[in-house]
């Protein structure tokens, strides 16, 4: 992870109670990856020198190395402070960026070498929340070096959420053959694009049908086997869906 800081020096003996010489310090410690040593650094410049540049970098440095001390609820809190304390900072879209990463709870990285996390399987909270900070992202910065890598990650939480609302679908089935109609069918209105589009539509047929309901499994069906013959999963259900918003 690469995160700003301004160009590093040794504190010298008239550097070092400095703002320049806390950050100075402060920065040797993130470097050597003493996270807590960084933060109560951090947090001294922030409390001793409260105005200016170094200020400003300490507290987004902050955010950061508690991610890495996995501290999440605590580096969300230094991010939201980051991004209202400092609205219009040249770095807000790298807050936006981190405060996904941070819902995102990955620390090899997402795209890294072997390493897929499936989010389908978690409490789908963070992940949305995740969404909603690369989504702003993108929206705000479109030119942000952050942005490419932030839409990537969204399409990876379209799916993984889609494939969270199916197998939720599919456990509804057990028992509960209406709700799983509708779950399964939500997929199809939030994530029409998602390959789990195939598995909803397979489920919405096998629960009408044990339900009796012939004319709506056959209707669905004929969704599958249209989608089935397509290459790609594509139900015409809503153009709009509510995380699409950049054209492809």
């Amino acid at each position: 992870m690469q995160y700003f800081h301004s160009e590093e020096r040794k504190p010298t003996s008239a550097l070092a109670d400095s703002a320049e010489g806390v950050y100075a310090q402060a920065m040797e410690q993130m470097n050597s990856a003493n996270y807590p040593g960084a933060i109560k650094l951090f947090e001294t410049l922030q409390s001793r020198y409260p105005y200016g540049r170094y200020a400003q970098q300490a507290q987004i440095e902050t955010a950061y190395a508690y991610y890495k001390q996995n501290e999440p609820e605590s580096a969300l809190s230094a991010v939201e402070r980051f991004i209202k304390q400092y609205p219009n900072s040249q770095h807000v879209d790298y807050a936006y960026y981190l405060k996904g990463l941070v819902n995102f709870d990955e620390d090899l990285g997402l795209f890294g070498e072997g390493f897929q996390p499936d989010v389908s399987e978690r409490n789908p909270k963070a992940p949305r929340e995740a969404f909603d900070a690369f989504k702003d992202l993108v929206t705000r910065f479109p030119n942000s070096k952050y942005a490419a890598d932030s839409k990537l990650r969204m399409q990876y939480l379209v799916n993984a959420l889609a494939r969270h609302e199916t197998q939720v679908a599919r456990y509804l089935r057990r028992g509960h053959n209406i709700a799983a109609v509708n779950r399964a069918n939500g997929v199809l209105i939030e994530f029409p694009q998602a390959p789990a589009t195939r598995e909803a539509l397979q489920i919405m047929v096998q629960a009408y049908d044990a339900m009796g309901l012939k004319d709506l499994r056959d209707d669905s069906q004929r969704v599958l086997d249209k989608n089935l013959a397509k290459d790609g999963t594509k139900p015409a259900v809503n153009p709009n869906p509510w995380w699409k918003f950049w054209k492809s």
